[in-house]
C-alpha cells in the first residue's frame, strides 16, 4: 500500500512514520502534489501553530493539494484543526474541510490546564475508524485549542473542561484531534482501521 504523508512545516511527523512502520507501512514524506494525489492513503499529521502551518501550506500550493485528495486522508492534531474554517490560533484561515470552527480552551476551575496534555478517553465513537473498540479507550491528548462538538461531523467525543469533538469525518477526510501515534495499541488500532478503510 502506496502511503503518504504531507510534509510541511510542523513538528512530531517522525513518531508517526515510526508508528506505520510498527504496521509493516514505509511512508513516503513528501510535499510533491502529485505523489500525494496517486497515494492510496494519505496522513496530514503534526504539532505547530496554525498560522505559520497554513502560511507554508498556501506558499507551497498544499492548501488546495489537500482540498482536491479523494482517497481516505487523516489528519491528525494541528491536522485536524487546519482541516476546519477558521482556528482562533493567530485568527486563521484554515482549509475550510468540515465547516467547523477551532477555539481556545477556556479554564473554568483553578485545575483546568491548558494546554490538555497527556492521557484522556474517548467516547461515542460512530466510526470504521473505531472497529474494534468500545467507549472510554484511552488516547494522548497535547492541545490547547478544540474543535466543538457537531451533530453531523463528530466521530469520537473527548471531555476536557468540556465535551468536544476528538475525531472527525467528512467525505473521505478523517480527523483526530489526538496522536494514535502516541496511543499505545489503541492509536495503533485507529492507524490500522484507517489503513483499511
Amino acid at each position: 500500500m502506496d502511503v503518504a504523508i504531507v510534509k510541511y512545516n510542523a513538528g512530531n511527523i517522525y513518531s508517526v512514520i515510526n508508528a506505520l512502520k510498527r504496521l509493516g507501512i514505509e511512508p513516503t514524506l513528501t510535499d510533491n502534489a502529485e505523489l500525494l494525489a496517486k497515494a492510496d492513503r494519505v496522513l496530514f499529521p503534526g504539532q505547530g501553530e496554525a498560522s505559520t502551518a497554513m502560511a507554508y501550506l498556501k506558499e507551497h500550493g498544499l492548501d488546495q493539494v489537500i482540498r482536491d485528495l479523494r482517497q481516505p486522508v487523516l489528519g491528525i492534531c494541528i491536522g485536524q484543526q487546519l482541516m476546519c474554517r477558521h482556528s482562533e490560533e493567530g485568527n486563521t484561515d484554515c482549509l475550510g474541510i468540515f465547516p467547523l470552527d477551532v477555539l481556545r480552551f477556556q479554564p473554568e476551575r483553578h485545575d483546568d490546564k491548558v494546554p490538555q496534555m497527556g492521557w484522556n478517553s474517548i467516547y461515542q465513537l460512530v466510526s470504521p475508524l473505531f472497529n474494534g473498540m468500545k467507549d472510554g479507550e484511552f488516547i494522548y491528548n497535547v492541545h490547547s485549542y478544540y474543535v466543538p462538538y457537531h451533530k453531523d461531523y463528530t466521530i469520537a467525543t473527548c471531555d476536557y473542561i468540556l465535551p468536544y469533538s476528538a475525531a472527525l469525518h467528512k467525505d473521505n477526510f478523517y480527523a483526530t484531534q489526538f496522536h494514535p501515534e502516541k496511543s499505545g495499541s489503541v492509536g495503533e488500532r485507529i492507524l490500522k482501521n484507517f489503513l483499511e478503510l
